[in-house]
């Protein structure tokens, strides 16, 4: 039960690094990649409850959290959970293709703006350092 709460936790402080490097990038580059996280708008049975205050951070947080867990044992299945790369390619290759969702949508930004999707998978990068890190060290207890 110990290694759920160390994975809900790796979750929330990544999942809101993320958020929180995309949100200053909204700031201060006047970028709205940040959009993205609470956009529901492609889900047929979300896209109704878009409006309710909250839901996007809901939705953003649960996608982290199912995302940790997932890339967690499925690597430890291959014994690779302690490599930080591995979770910085998954999460980086994994946006990188689901950045393009936002053409199933009229809200911002544009499937077209390289340099969204560029600040989109960089933060996932980011993502995926922070997981890595926390695993490696706190989780698998490596050195």
């Amino acid at each position: 039960m110990q290694l759920v709460y160390k994975l809900l936790i790796i979750s929330i402080v990544a999942g809101s690094i993320l958020a929180g490097i995309l949100k200053l990038v909204q700031v201060t580059l006047n970028n709205d990649a940040y959009i993205l996280f609470f956009n529901m708008d492609y889900i047929p049975l979300l896209k109704h409850v878009d409006h309710i205050a909250g839901s996007g951070y809901l939705f953003h947080y649960i996608f982290c959290i199912v995302s940790v867990f997932v890339l967690f044992y499925l690597s430890k299945v291959f014994h690779i959970e302690a490599i930080i790369l591995v979770y910085v390619i998954v999460y980086s290759i994994g946006s990188g293709v689901l950045y393009f969702l936002t053409g199933l949508t009229d809200k911002p930004p544009s499937v077209t703006s390289v340099e969204s999707w560029v600040y989109w998978v960089a933060a996932h990068a980011l993502f995926g350092i922070v997981v890595g890190i926390m695993i490696k060290y706190w989780v698998s207890g490596k050195k």
